[in-house]
């Protein structure tokens, strides 16, 4: 947890398939050699709204299944090589049908 930089329980309305969201905030990111703040690189967390009437299934799967692979995903983070870690990385979690399935971006 000393890595993550915000931990944020989104509002509104729903965020379709998303339930959970992880951002790697890079030192260098593509803003023309400017940099960032040090305080601003690190993992950005984001729990993602769902309907009232699913929030006890998603819940269910987040515990058993998202949030380990988060720390998973973290742990590997924290390992990766200079070139990963020079990057800014986006890993979402989606539920469609009580299926998750995960994808990074970058």
């Amino acid at each position: 947890m000393s890595r993550v930089t915000d931990l944020e329980f989104l509002t509104g309305h729903d965020s379709g398939t998303i339930v959970l969201g992880a951002e790697w905030v890079a030192p260098n990111p593509r803003n023309y050699g400017r940099g960032i703040h040090p305080d601003m690189v690190g993992f950005r967390i984001s729990v993602h709204p769902v309907d009232a009437s699913e929030r006890a299934a998603v819940r269910a799967v987040l515990r058993a299944h998202a949030l380990p692979q988060l720390h998973e995903w973290i742990t590997q983070a924290i390992a990766a090589d200079e070139s990963w870690q020079l990057t800014p990385h986006q890993h979402y979690w989606r539920l469609t049908d009580g299926h998750l399935t995960q994808h990074e971006e970058a």
